[in-house]
């Protein structure tokens, strides 16, 4: 079963029979207690239906507003699917690959009328993004003693501010962190990190501004075991202008980190900011070139209309969205669920076609 169906299925609540029930009087039964599982897992679908509003009302209007002169034999509207797809930051390889799709349909099950095409078109999509991004939450943490995380990303993205949050959530679980201010390009980057870990209560090891990153490094590991701190999270400078550099900075820190704790870093986390749309995709693909990226972080997912870009990192990149960020509180870092996230931006799109 695709993710289409499964989350068409959980819509309707019912599963395909020929055998009909028996039909009984109507008895009023008591309602069952929602249990703590089911009352967070709808908790985090409210917050991703809300975080993704703005992406969901855009490419929901819009498509309903093509899809209103849907003619399967004018390529006039193929062409203007592809447009809409490209804007929403779908990427041309998925955008490519949903208007063939549709294209191939309309020849073989005789697609004609503009329900049947709305149903291959979002079936594709959230089809697409359960192939292209399954979830891939389950964190790399280290059980056996400190978990070091490293952040990269350009600045302005959201880099620090996502490490507050995950800082906020690890302690908010019991966990002891410490913040590394691996950034000592920015003066600034240095003072944001010590006030967010003032904020946050986690211990923040830092140098002055042009020290050396890869010594930070080692001063957060050192300092980490000896508070016996269950977590690591290092900030990175995100200078791209000079790529070279970039990667011998980074190239330096890993050493130092694998030096100390050999399978380290357990996780590369590459932090974009999704309101980019094609320039987040880019940067994505220069630090692929420079370093090895475990997983990425959308920032800003509810500032965006574009919520396809999780679609075309998937395409194109093959690199797992594994945390988004859907709001300004600290609790609005999740963790990525493809089935959640599906329902976020297409839920009347698959409401429509049940």
């Amino acid at each position: 079963m695709g993710l289409f169906d499964k989350i068409k299925s959980a819509f309707t609540n019912t599963e395909k029979t020929d055998i009909q029930p028996e039909k009984k009087e109507p008895v009023e039964e008591a309602s069952a207690p929602v249990s703590e599982p089911e009352r967070v897992e709808q908790k985090e679908t409210a917050q991703y239906e809300k975080g993704l509003q703005k992406s969901r009302r855009s490419f929901t209007r819009r498509l309903n507003e093509l899809l209103a002169n849907f003619r399967y034999e004018d390529e006039e509207f193929f062409e203007e699917l592809e447009d809409l797809l490209i804007e929403s930051d779908v990427g041309f390889e998925a955008t490519m690959y949903i208007s063939e799709t549709l294209r191939h349909e309309s020849k073989v099950q005789n697609v004609r009328s503009m329900q049947d095409a709305e149903r291959v078109i979002v079936q594709t999509m959230v089809d697409l993004y359960g192939e292209t991004n399954p979830d891939h939450h389950v964190f790399n943490n280290n059980p056996d003693g400190l978990t070091v995380v490293l952040f990269v990303g350009v600045n302005g993205v959201g880099k620090t501010t996502t490490i507050a949050k995950m800082a906020h959530q690890y302690i908010d679980n019991g966990k002891k962190v410490v913040l590394a201010a691996g950034d000592t390009f920015r003066a600034g980057a240095i003072e944001q990190l010590r006030v967010w870990g003032d904020r946050v209560g986690a211990q923040v090891v830092s140098t002055k501004q042009g020290g050396d990153p890869a010594a930070v490094v080692y001063d957060g590991i050192t300092q980490a075991r000896e508070h016996g701190a269950d977590v690591l999270l290092i900030d990175t400078a995100g200078r791209l202008q000079n790529k070279k550099n970039l990667m011998n900075e980074l190239e330096k820190m890993k050493r130092v980190i694998s030096r100390e704790i050999p399978e380290a870093p357990h996780e590369t986390l590459l932090v974009l900011d999704a309101t980019t749309g094609q320039n987040a995709l880019n940067q994505a693909k220069i630090f692929k070139e420079t370093t090895d990226v475990t997983g990425i972080v959308l920032t800003k997912m509810d500032g965006t209309a574009k919520g396809g870009i999780v679609l075309a990192i998937g395409k194109e990149l093959n690199i797992p969205v594994k945390f988004v960020g859907l709001g300004e509180t600290m609790d609005d870092l999740h963790a990525f669920d493809s089935e959640k996230f599906a329902i976020g931006l297409f839920k009347e799109l698959i409401q429509q076609t049940a």
